[in-house]
């Protein structure tokens, strides 16, 4: 199984960069991120089993995602790998299974912990399963179709962004079956699976001032798994860092591959 990857920047003296995005996202999610990068370094967009211009899988299983990420990153030498959200928790278990891929970690606004409820991420599912697709002859259709159980235009443009048109019709691009009966396996964590691995490489763990999905009580889990993490808050974002403060993320990432 061959993940979709957009590459950015020519062999340069600098590392490889892959990207790993979050639940609804594609590859691209980091383009901007990835542009400042290219100049330097050589950059690896991917799109995540189930999303984007990937292909589908049967379950939805960290290890084994993580296994299908690892085999598309075999051949581009060890690499700094980024995550964010549940691309974070594959690149996490990456690391963990693979450390010989793994130059360092990124992770984005995320812990290696199980999180109570995806019951948000239910609701946006079943609203992009109900728009009645064969009607649907306009994206602003779509977009209005979705305004009331989405009214925020930020988050309806991120999931409309994974409607595409092909020559018959409409179509998700995500596999909204799956990743539905799957919230207990996204908000999971395979702590059994992995066993007692850690990683030994340097790992640098990002999360937004104002978002709840890292908290002190995860940090000893982190020091276990990661014992060479240092952690830094950027003030004025919440969950979607990278996207709500780009410029002091990249600034943040940029230390950190120097």
């Amino acid at each position: 199984m061959g993940l979709h990857t957009t590459v950015l920047g020519d062999d340069h003296a600098g590392a490889t960069i892959a990207f790993c995005h979050g639940l609804f996202g594609q590859g691209r999610n980091w383009t901007q991120v990835a542009k400042a990068l290219s100049a330097v370094h050589r950059v690896l967009l991917l799109d995540m089993p189930n999303h984007g211009r990937s292909p589908w899988t049967e379950s939805f299983d960290y290890v084994e995602l993580a296994d299908l990420v690892a085999d598309e990153l075999r051949g581009h030498g060890p690499v700094v790998l980024v995550g964010h959200s549940m691309g974070g928790k594959i690149a996490m278990c990456l690391a963990l299974r693979h450390p010989e891929l793994v130059e360092r970690l990124v992770v984005v606004d995320v812990a290696p912990v199980a999180y109570p409820s995806g019951r948000e991420f239910v609701g946006y599912i079943d609203t992009m399963r109900a728009l009645d697709l064969a009607a649907l002859q306009t994206r602003g259709q779509a977009d209005e179709a979705l305004r009331e159980a989405v009214p925020n235009p930020v988050v309806r443009s991120f999931l409309l962004q994974n409607l595409r048109r092909a020559d018959d019709g409409w179509h998700w691009q995500l596999n909204l079956d799956l990743l539905g009966a799957s919230m207990d396996g996204l908000t999971g964590w395979p702590a059994e699976r992995l066993g007692e691995a850690s990683y030994d490489g340097p790992v640098l763990w990002v999360g937004g001032a104002s978002s709840d999905y890292i908290d002190d009580e995860h940090s000893a889990e982190m020091d276990r798994r990661f014992p060479r993490n240092r952690r830094v808050l950027i003030k004025g974002a919440g969950h979607w860092v990278h996207s709500e403060q780009p410029e002091i993320f990249l600034e943040v990432l940029r230390r950190f591959l120097a």
